[in-house]
């Protein structure tokens, strides 16, 4: 390879303990390691899933110290924020037992427009269920199902 090494995904939220609480109970997990109220980070083998308060650099501008020009599609975070979410990029974790899971977050009370378990055979065979973030970021569940 080229050296290069995964660093993480990060989205851009709203509210940021509503998303901070979110994502823990979702990943099961206690945040890794916060900046403040502008950045958190869920350290995860493999991948990093991290949440980027939008307003924050708005709220405390003197808390940031820039070089070079400004590019307003990708330094405007609360305009980022603002924005419609087109859903199209969506947050895959894997489990186990799917049906444990599903029962989990069902409990925890946080699935947005949550579906059934579904399944779908495009090349290979998967069961899965979809909800929605605070953000309306789409979160995929795929884990081994009984039928």
């Amino acid at each position: 390879g080229n050296g290069m090494s995964w660093g993480s995904i990060y989205l851009v939220v709203k509210d940021f303990d509503k998303s901070l609480d979110f994502y823990e109970k979702v990943l099961d997990m206690k945040v890794s390691a916060t900046n403040g109220k502008r950045f958190a980070m869920f350290n995860n083998p493999g991948l990093n899933l991290c949440l980027m308060n939008g307003y924050y650099d708005e709220q405390f501008p003197k808390q940031k110290e820039t070089r070079g020009p400004y590019y307003d599609e990708y330094d405007n975070m609360s305009e980022i924020a603002n924005s419609a979410n087109t859903k199209k990029v969506f947050i895959n974790l894997g489990v186990e037992d799917l049906d444990k899971e599903y029962q989990r977050i069902l409990d925890l009370g946080i699935g947005m427009n949550m579906t059934p378990i579904r399944y779908i055979n495009a090349f290979s065979p998967y069961w899965y269920f979809t909800f929605m973030d605070p953000d309306g970021n789409p979160i995929e569940i795929t884990g081994g199902h009984k039928e």
